[in-house]
C-alpha cells in the first residue's frame, strides 16, 4: 500500500482486494481500518461495499426473543389479543411478526362466542348493579333519622318543585300536587300529616294515558295512599298520539297521582311564604 503526497490512496483496487479478504475472514470495520491504516470512513466503506458484516459484529435486536415467542404461541393457536397480553407488546408488532403464519382454528363457534360474550356482559352488569346497590345502601344510612324540622323543610321544597303554583296574573291559591313517583307521594303525604292537614280534606285523581289499565292504576295508588278506590275522582286521560312512541307501557306504569287539598288557600300562601324564607336564607349563604 502506498499513499500519494496529497494523502489519497493510490491503488484503490489493491486496497479493496485486501479489505474484502479481511472482511471475508471475519474482520470488523475497525479491525480492517487498523490493519490497512485506512482512517477515512467513506473510503473504508467503499472498500468493503457489497460484503456483509460477519455475524459476530451484528448487534442482537432487543425484540428477537419476543418475536420468536410470538411465533411459537401463534403456532400453538393463540390469537393476536392473547399474544399481545402474554408478551406485553403492541398489536402491530404481533401482526408484523406472525402474519405469515396460518390463522389458528377458532376455539369456539360463532354461537359459542356470542354465548360467552353475553355471559361476560351479564356478569359485568351484575357486578355493576351490586356496586350501585351497595352505594345506595350506604347513602341511605347517611340520612339517619329524619327530624320533623328536616321533613318540614323537605316538604316545602318538594311542593315548590312539583306542586301547582299561582301566578301574579292568575292567582289560584290551592294546594295541588302531581307526581308519578311512589316515594315522592309518600313523602308528600307524610309532610301533610306533619302539618296536621286532615286526610278527609284530600282528593285523589289519576292522570294517565287512555290505553293504560286504569283500574290497576287506581288499585296501585289506593294501596299506597291507604284509601279506598271509591274516593278517586274521574281520571284525566291523555289522548294517544300515534306519532309518539311511548316507553311507559310496562305493567309498572300507573300514571300520575293528583292530590288536592280542599279549602287550601291559607295552606298554599303559607307554602309560598315558607319557600320565600328558604330562598332568602340561601341567598344570604351566597353573599
Amino acid at each position: 500500500m502506498t499513499r500519494t503526497t496529497t494523502g489519497k490512496y493510490a491503488d484503490f483496487e489493491a486496497l479493496r482486494e485486501q479489505a474484502v479478504a479481511l472482511r471475508r475472514s471475519g474482520h470488523s470495520l475497525r479491525q480492517i481500518r487498523d490493519e490497512l491504516k485506512i482512517y477515512n470512513n467513506d473510503i473504508l466503506n467503499q472498500l468493503v461495499k457489497g460484503e456483509p458484516p460477519p455475524e459476530w459484529t451484528k448487534r442482537p435486536r432487543a425484540k428477537d426473543d419476543l418475536r420468536a415467542k410470538a411465533r411459537e404461541l401463534r403456532l400453538q393457536g393463540w390469537t393476536y389479543d392473547q399474544i399481545e397480553v402474554e408478551l406485553g407488546c403492541s398489536r402491530s408488532s404481533v401482526s408484523l411478526w406472525v402474519r405469515d403464519l396460518p390463522k389458528p382454528t377458532p376455539r369456539y363457534t360463532p354461537e359459542e362466542q356470542r354465548a360467552l360474550m353475553n355471559d361476560g356482559l351479564a356478569r359485568l352488569r351484575a357486578t355493576r348493579n351490586q356496586e350501585l346497590e351497595n352505594a345506595k345502601t350506604a347513602a341511605q344510612r347517611d340520612i339517619g333519622e329524619l327530624t320533623d324540622r328536616e321533613l318540614f323543610t323537605l316538604g316545602v321544597a318538594l311542593y315548590w318543585a312539583e306542586g301547582a303554583k299561582s301566578k301574579p296574573y292568575d292567582r289560584r291559591e290551592r294546594a295541588v300536587f302531581v307526581n308519578s313517583d311512589p316515594g315522592v307521594i309518600l313523602t308528600y303525604l307524610a309532610w301533610l300529616d306533619l302539618l296536621e292537614v286532615d286526610r278527609d280534606r284530600l282528593g285523589y285523581r289519576v292522570l294517565i294515558h287512555e290505553s293504560a289499565d286504569i283500574e290497576a292504576a287506581h288499585r296501585h295508588w289506593a294501596d299506597l295512599a291507604d284509601v279506598d278506590t271509591t274516593v278517586f275522582a274521574k281520571p284525566t286521560l291523555k289522548k294517544h298520539n300515534p306519532k309518539t312512541v311511548r316507553k311507559n307501557t310496562a305493567d309498572d306504569y300507573h300514571g300520575c297521582l293528583v292530590i288536592t287539598v280542599a279549602r287550601s288557600a291559607d295552606l298554599y300562601n303559607r307554602i309560598e311564604g315558607w319557600w320565600n324564607g328558604i330562598v332568602a336564607q340561601a341567598r344570604e349563604r351566597l353573599r
